[in-house]
């Protein structure tokens, strides 16, 4: 079912020196109390991590490509924001069957090493729920999956998952798992039996933890807005969810960021949920989209997640959505660079390119693709439609090497300044040392 596209590679970027966002908040981004515009309340559990840059700012990355590609592209990110540092590194299971979900190690030890060079980078992973899970299943199919995963059919394969990140020195991995379970485009979507995902996802996260060593977090990332179901109707329970993630691209019905904040199930929706629920908020996927080259979403959303505190956020870094290898996006590339990238050396602001964004030139890869939906009251066709933003689509299935052979690191990121782990959600318990560090907490609009 998935729409094969070229994709842009880019790069992730990372948490601002204490510089940095004095010029944010003096500028477009200005937010009252340097940043700490969103309330206590918001602010949430996760609430701040000590060391020299402002934790009211959140963690920044791009997800640029599945692999050993995607991890070389941060060193590129980086240099093109002017060395501010790349702390977090985002990419996707495939979902084809279930050794993908398993995790092959020829995708994940790449990310792994990267992961292991610096103690305060974030390393965060899309888990599939269901072995094809892009493929066309109808909702009595996807109702008899859910109920299967939720009577423990699938725990192994979790279970082996965890066992081989664990192996390869990432158990501190934020896993978000069964994304965008509120829309259409995935066989692990919620809507034909939100019961039974509820279930399915606990079973989940309960063979997950039960591996030795393990510091998962969990991330529960509806895409923005109702789409097919009330995201909020998904929720599995505080005990088995750590951050409250949202995938927001700048599309319809939100023509305005005002807009995305305001309508129902939006923005404020999700902050307001983390909230009540103690939790931190994080921005998995967003950018560009049907509302063109947009300087003031790309603002607003840069505002938006500095203001409320996100534990952390990837922009999706190809075309149409990107800002550092699209060359479809001149102004809002501008504005982001502008707003994110380190001051210069001499102290007088960014730095100028050492080169433009390249031109969408790269090799096929296989990952989110754009899609058109729009959402409605109805229910949701037995047939799932695409939703409305791009979405990860599955690396073509490689023989995985076995655990525990490394690959080596690329080269890349200036070592970035130390950060002390912040305490977990209320319940949780501390995030263990190593662990990338938490500022406190403030959603991809598939709907």
């Amino acid at each position: 079912m998935a729409d094969r596209r070229r994709w842009i590679t880019g790069a992730g970027a990372a948490v601002a020196t204490a510089t940095l966002l004095a010029g944010l908040v003096a500028g477009a981004l200005g937010s009252a109390a340097a940043g700490r515009g969103g309330s206590a309340q918001a602010r949430g559990s996760g609430s701040a991590a000590a060391g020299s840059a402002d934790p009211a700012f959140p963690y920044l990355g791009a997800f640029t490509d599945s692999g050993a590609e995607g991890v070389a592209n941060l060193a590129g990110f980086q240099k093109w924001l002017g060395g501010t540092p790349v702390r977090v590194g985002h990419t996707y299971l495939p979902g084809g069957t279930w050794e993908d979900v398993e995790g092959p190690q020829d995708l994940l030890q790449p990310w792994a090493d990267w992961r292991r060079a610096e103690a305060d980078r974030l390393f965060v992973l899309n888990v599939p729920m269901q072995a094809g899970n892009e493929e066309r299943t109808s909702d009595t199919q996807v109702r008899s999956l859910l109920r299967q995963g939720a009577s423990g059919a699938f725990d192994a394969h979790f279970s082996l998952l965890a066992q081989h990140l664990v192996d390869m020195g990432v158990p501190d991995t934020v896993v978000v798992l069964g994304w965008e379970m509120n829309g259409t485009t995935y066989a692990h979507r919620c809507g034909p039996d939100p019961k039974s995902w509820q279930a399915y996802w606990r079973r989940i996260v309960a063979a997950m933890r039960a591996v030795p060593g393990q510091k998962f977090r969990f991330d529960f990332a509806p895409s923005r807005g109702k789409d097919a179901v009330p995201w909020t109707e998904c929720y599995p329970g505080d005990d088995t969810v750590d951050v409250i993630g949202m995938d927001s691209y700048d599309q319809p019905p939100g023509q305005s960021f005002d807009h995305q904040v305001s309508e129902p199930y939006g923005l404020q929706a999700q902050v307001d949920f983390a909230a009540q629920h103690g939790k931190a908020v994080s921005y998995p996927e967003w950018g560009l989209f049907q509302n063109g080259d947009d300087t003031a979403y790309v603002k607003g959303m840069l505002r938006w997640m500095s203001d409320h505190h996100a534990l952390y956020q990837t922009i999706t870094d190809y075309c149409p959505h990107g800002v550092w290898q699209c060359t479809a996006n001149p102004e809002s590339s501008k504005v982001f660079r502008e707003l994110l990238a380190a001051p210069a050396a001499s102290g007088g602001g960014a730095p100028a390119p050492s080169s433009s964004p390249r031109p969408g030139t790269s090799a096929p890869v296989r990952g989110p693709r754009p899609s058109t939906h729009t959402p409605s009251s109805s229910p949701r066709p037995s047939t799932p439609a695409s939703s409305r933003s791009p979405r990860p689509s599955t690396p073509a299935p490689t023989r995985k090497p076995p655990h525990g052979t490394s690959a080596p690191v690329p080269p890349g990121a200036a070592p970035a300044p130390s950060v002390a782990p912040a305490s977990r959600a209320p319940g949780k318990g501390a995030v263990p040392p190593g662990t990338a560090p938490v500022p406190s907490p403030s959603g991809k609009t598939r709907g």
